[in-house]
């Protein structure tokens, strides 16, 4: 092909215009999103929260798990932070998003590239090229800079590259959400940890005042004091508790098992996760302006957020769809049979115009593309608003669950001080000979359910505040979000 003329090039550009002119009459009527965004302080919270303490600084720390004193939780979320099979998962969806609005912006550019063709072929007879050429065997060689561009009038492509890259954000913040995840999992399962020796620490306890009490039986028995038949009843009293501490042991072997698996490990590393220590955190405090401030303090939220920001970009993609699509295309190369030629000045090929397509008769197509489109937007509202609802369910019921625990503390002290008297009492009206075995048997089943109760409910304390913290974001800020 030889050059056009540059009046040609303007009749096209003007024919291009024309086309565009009249398909800006595609028709897109009675499609629009239907969804739209709650606002959060319509969500009505404030008797909820009226009554919790209010802090305008009490928003988790980034380290937040920091504050249970425990340098074994430390090092266990430390390590799963700096390397877990999980967060490396997340870590490459991010990365393929992002990969992927790269791609989207590559169609923002000119596309160029380097064609060579060497084509060996005998050359009809009875075609446009007559003889010599015609009728025998000669080599095409074919050497050839192509230049294409899609230019976006309608702003297709860059919208395109505004929601990639609104997916890749939503994606690199799902990966703080994973670490967040994380760092909570670890937390509780250390908690249950922790609950499981306390646990066992009673069960030895009540082992070991069984076997004192089983001693001082045989002793009543050599007496004569008691019979055989309490004697018994103490033996038979033994079995249980090891039974119980059996138990514990395989839930301190399996909560191990868990964290080390958390980590990315294998289970020898659980072996070497020493006791916990972890200390329930002082009286809860709001942050102040919940919920509002919620929705830049959840990585959930602010992900779905941006996604929806993306759901809008991809409409706009499917209105630009039913605009004329104008692609300059210019190419410049030399051609020739055989090579003796190839760079002589009759060789030069080169060419400019522009590549124009216009739907017509496939509106049926873009109406459902961008009705799908329009769905998809609803959709992600519909998420978005339903997350802003369980966000702050969460953080009532966090409140709710600090309320029960404080007024429970105060009665289970009570309880197991009472309890622990009583028993003692027994033991002690046993062992002067006053009281019987059942007394004490009985005085020690209360004992036992209160001083377990406790251990739960200081593991329910520490599980409580773990899960306020994560619903409040767990230190998570969209102002530092990468």
């Amino acid at each position: 092909m030889r050059s056009s003329t540059l009046p040609r090039f303007a009749a096209l550009a003007i024919a291009a215009a024309t086309i565009a002119l009249v398909a800006g009459c595609a028709d897109m009527r009675g499609l629009a999103p239907q969804a739209k965004l709650t606002d959060p302080d319509q969500l009505a919270s404030r008797a909820t929260f009226g009554e919790a303490a209010i802090d305008a600084k009490a928003w988790p720390a980034p380290d937040w798990w920091k504050a249970f004193g425990d340098p074994g939780l430390d090092r266990l979320i430390d390590e799963a932070l700096a390397g877990s099979p999980t967060l490396d998962v997340a870590a490459a969806r991010s990365r393929k998003a992002l990969a992927l609005a790269q791609v989207a912006r590559a169609g923002m550019l000119p596309e160029s590239g380097v064609a060579v063709d060497v084509n060996h072929q005998r050359y009809s007879e009875n075609t446009l090229i007559p003889p010599p050429i015609g009728g025998s065997w000669n080599t095409d060689y074919l050497l050839q800079a192509n230049l294409s561009w899609e230019i976006d009038f309608w702003g297709k492509r860059k919208s395109a590259y505004e929601s990639a890259l609104g997916q890749a954000r939503a994606a690199a913040i799902d990966a703080e959400a994973a670490r967040l995840v994380l760092a909570v999992d670890i937390a509780d399962t250390y908690v249950g940890l922790q609950r499981a020796y306390a646990r066992r620490d009673i069960a030895q306890q009540t082992l070991a005042r069984r076997e004192q009490v089983l001693a001082l039986t045989r002793d009543r028995n050599a007496a004569g004091v008691d019979s055989r038949l309490e004697v018994k009843q103490a033996e038979a009293a033994l079995p249980a508790v090891r039974e119980e501490i059996a138990q514990l042991d395989e839930s301190i072997a399996l909560a191990r098992d868990e964290l080390a698996a958390l980590l990315g490990k294998g289970p020898d590393r659980g072996l070497a996760i020493e006791r916990p220590t972890a200390h329930a955190l002082g009286p809860l405090a709001l942050p102040s302006a919940i919920p509002a401030e919620l929705l830049g303090r959840r990585p959930d939220l602010v992900a779905q957020r941006l996604r929806i920001e993306a759901a809008g970009k991809d409409i706009d993609v499917a209105k630009a769809s039913f605009y004329p699509n104008v692609n300059l295309v210019a190419f410049a190369g030399l051609e020739s049979f055989g090579t003796s030629r190839l760079v002589s000045a009759g060789s030069e090929s080169f060419g400019v115009g522009p590549a124009i397509t216009l739907p017509i008769f496939d509106q049926g197509r873009l109406r459902g593309n961008l009705a799908a489109k329009d769905a998809d937007y609803d959709a992600a509202v519909s998420q978005y608003d339903q997350l802003v609802a369980d966000a702050l369910r969460e953080v009532a019921d966090r409140i709710a669950s600090w309320k029960s625990i404080e007024k429970e503390r105060k009665e289970q002290a009570q309880a197991v001080a009472t309890a622990q008297e009583a028993y003692d009492l027994a033991l002690v009206r046993y062992r002067e000979g006053i009281g019987n075995y059942l007394q004490v048997l009985s005085a020690e089943q209360p004992l036992l359910a209160q001083q377990g109760l406790d251990v739960d409910l200081r593991a329910r304390e520490l599980t409580v505040s773990i899960n306020l913290i994560r619903a409040l974001g767990g230190g998570f800020s969209k102002d530092n979000a990468s």
